[in-house]
C-alpha cells in the first residue's frame, strides 16, 4: 500500500477481533509512533500495551473509577466498565509524559506530539491489514485511571488505541471537499 492510500483510506474500525499484532508487527508500528513531529526531541510519549490479561486489569480500573465517582454504582454499571476493554485483543494508552517549562516547548506542543505518535499507530497498524480505533471517553481524563496507570501530574493521557483483526466489514471512508476546510492566501 503506498502511503497516500494508506493516509487516504484509514479509518476507524469499531469490531476488532483477534490476532492482535503480533510482536514483530507491534515494533513496526511503534516505530511509526517513534517518528513523530518531537520539538527539541524531548520524546514526549509513554505507550502502555494492554493484552490477554492486562485487559482485565484496566477493566478493573475503569470498574473503580466508575465506583470512585459514584460509591452508588449499580453492578451493571460496573460490570459494564470492566468489559470495556474486551471489545479489542489489545489495547495501546498513549500518553504525553510531559517535560514542564521547557523553553519553547510548551505544554500543548508536547501533547500534540503524542497525538502525532498515536495517529503513527493507527496508520502503521492500518497498513499492516489491522483494524483500529481511537477512544478517549471519560477513563482517559479520570484522576483514578491517571493514577492506576503511573501518570505524573503534567502528563496527558492521549487516548486509548483498540487493535485487532478487522471483525465486520470495512467500511468506506466518506469524501470531503477540500474547499470545506482550506482558506487559501494567495
Amino acid at each position: 500500500m503506498d502511503a497516500l492510500t494508506l493516509l487516504h483510506e484509514r479509518s476507524s474500525m469499531g469490531k476488532l477481533g483477534a490476532p492482535a499484532p503480533s510482536a514483530g508487527q507491534l515494533e513496526a508500528i511503534y516505530q511509526a509512533a517513534l517518528r513523530a513531529p518531537d520539538h527539541k526531541e524531548l520524546r514526549p510519549w509513554r505507550f502502555i500495551e494492554f493484552s490477554g490479561e492486562g485487559r482485565e486489569r484496566l477493566g478493573e480500573l475503569y470498574a473503580e473509577a466508575e465506583f470512585q465517582a459514584d460509591p452508588d454504582a449499580t453492578d451493571s454499571v460496573l460490570n459494564g466498565a470492566r468489559k470495556k476493554p474486551l471489545r479489542a485483543p489489545m489495547i495501546i494508552a498513549v500518553i504525553a509524559k510531559v517535560t514542564p517549562d521547557v523553553p519553547g516547548v510548551p505544554k500543548f506542543e508536547q501533547v500534540l506530539s503524542a497525538g502525532c505518535a498515536a495517529h503513527g499507530i493507527l496508520l502503521a497498524a492500518h497498513a499492516q491489514g489491522f483494524g483500529a480505533m481511537w477512544r478517549t471517553g471519560k477513563y482517559a481524563f479520570d484522576p483514578v485511571v491517571h493514577k492506576g496507570l503511573g501518570l505524573a501530574e503534567d502528563d496527558e493521557l492521549v487516548g486509548f488505541l483498540y487493535l485487532g483483526t478487522l471483525g465486520g466489514r470495512h467500511k468506506p471512508v466518506a469524501a470531503h471537499a477540500t474547499a470545506d476546510f482550506v482558506e487559501r492566501w494567495n
